[in-house]
């Protein structure tokens, strides 16, 4: 990857500013350095480029750069840029999300390289609110693990803890942000890929309402609608500014969210009202929780009592005998209808012999799920979900662990065909809200021994990611970022 040189630009820079802090300050900090004409947009995309260049070899976040097409835009971001994240450098996730110019590859070998001539509309909106797209970043093979490992790229590592997995399938985003490359990333999210990693990397990452963000224009109903575009960062209130980009209405989305009465930055620097805080430290199905994830979500709930809710402990309704196979059904048809879309975007048939042996076994070798299978493992899905939001009040909030267990050393996950036991022991906790399509947020809250971020885990009622955001700001604020990035 090519990564152009630092310039010096002759322009008077902060003196408590050198590239460091400035690649840690938030993208809000970013943006408006860029809009006093503190900094200018090209010194925070040279920085960016020069991050990557001197980190990427470690950690292995971004698979592809854009620098010349990175650095004309920050060209012409001037002072007073009113853009949310003028001249803020991303990184895009290389899965899906088409990004003109850029290969798109899937995280495999399997498919060619797919250098779309458009933007997908969360890719669009954030280059809208001003920010400039550096590069892709590292998936497992079509986002199919909880780590971020493929044949084709290698492993994406924890800068935390360089042995330790980045988790995934957002891995190379949250990566990215927590070694200090960009201060936001995008990442998707249909089991917990924006929340897994999120919370190993020790980032904020919101898995958006169902519909909030829209999905076109290549696509019209991956997985049920269970998928969502967000972000990774290190605040609340960049997520926030985020969501305030890219979500809204698109042409043809089929389950638009109404969008709340005020600004999605404005709900994250409000104060919630009193509300009913539900806290559960037991995991869905009897899935085991550990010790230090348990310990974070004590903090969370702690924390919220003192700033005045109404805690209590308790799990919501969301044991089900017929859950796992429903689940394990309907997400093997769905990965396998992706396949088809990913064909139809690269414009050629995958090469199944490229693809990894257990994706292939379980993708193109494996018997196809009928399409009556798929329907009636959705509707068992769905019947869930109404009966778990049948009894959640309006103004109550769920506080779990984000995972059940600490990341997982490089290579210590094996690559399986089909929802595997490690799989689910990533995503017990944090599944359950795509198929509800209720806002989920992790973010970091407890550190252990050893250094290792633990993140905790809020879910709201439905469509009300602004109480969701708000919660988070409270907590972020009292807890603070010690265990951030």
């Amino acid at each position: 990857m090519g990564t152009g040189t630092h310039a010096a630009s002759g322009r008077p820079r902060h003196a408590l500013l050198d590239m460091i802090d400035l690649l840690r300050s938030t993208a809000v900090e970013q943006a408006a350095l860029v809009r006093s004409g503190e900094v200018s947009a090209r010194e925070l995309v040279e920085s960016s480029l020069q991050a990557i260049e001197r980190l990427n070899p470690e950690c292995n976040a971004f698979v592809a750069l854009s620098p010349e097409r990175a650095l004309a835009e920050a060209a012409g971001v001037r002072p007073g840029d009113p853009r949310p994240l003028c001249g803020v450098p991303v990184g895009i996730k290389d899965l899906l999300s088409a990004t003109e110019g850029l290969p798109t590859t899937q995280g495999s070998r399997a498919f060619g390289d797919w250098v779309a001539d458009h933007d997908a509309a969360h890719v669009r909106r954030l280059r809208r609110a001003g920010a400039i797209v550096i590069g892709k970043t590292n998936t497992p093979e079509l986002g199919l693990r909880p780590v971020t490992e493929n044949a084709r790229f290698g492993a994406t590592r924890n800068p935390h803890a360089p042995a330790l997995s980045a988790g995934g399938s957002s891995g190379g985003s949250a990566a990215a942000v927590a070694a200090g490359m960009v201060a936001l990333a995008d990442g998707s999210d249909l089991g917990g890929s924006i929340r897994i990693p999120a919370a190993c990397c020790g980032l904020v990452g919101l898995k958006p309402s169902l519909g909030r963000v829209p999905i076109g224009p290549d696509f019209g109903d991956i997985g049920g609608g269970m998928a969502a575009d967000g972000v990774l960062t290190r605040t609340v209130l960049d997520t926030a500014t985020a969501l305030d980009a890219i979500a809204g209405y698109e042409p043809g989305e089929r389950r638009p969210a109404a969008r709340p009465g005020v600004p999605f930055t404005e709900a994250a620097g409000g104060t919630p009202a009193r509300l009913a805080v539900r806290v559960a430290l037991s995991a869905p199905f009897g899935v085991p929780v550990d010790a230090e994830p348990r310990a974070a979500a004590r903090a969370a709930a702690d924390a919220l009592a003192l700033l005045g809710h109404d805690v209590s402990e308790g799990v919501p309704d969301w044991d089900d005998p017929g859950f796992p196979a429903s689940w394990a059904t309907f997400l093997t048809g769905a990965a396998q209808h992706l396949v088809r879309v990913v064909e139809r975007l690269h414009g050629r048939a995958v090469a199944a012999a490229e693809l990894e042996p257990a994706t292939r076994a379980w993708l193109v070798e494996a018997t196809p799920v009928t399409l009556v299978d798929y329907l009636e493992a959705g509707e068992r899905l769905w019947a869930y979900a109404r009966r778990l939001l049948r009894t959640w009040p309006d103004d109550q909030i769920l506080v779990t662990p984000t995972l059940t267990r600490l990341p997982a050393p490089v290579g210590g996950i094996r690559s399986e065909a089909g929802v595997t036991d490690d799989a689910v022991r990533f995503s017990a906790f944090v599944r359950p809200w795509n198929v509800t399509g209720q806002p989920a947020i992790t973010l970091p809250v407890h550190v252990t021994a050893d250094g290792v971020p633990v993140g905790a885990q809020i879910v709201g009622p439905p469509g009300r990611d602004d109480i969701v955001l708000a919660v988070a700001a409270e907590l972020e604020a009292t807890i603070g970022r010690s265990a951030a990035a």
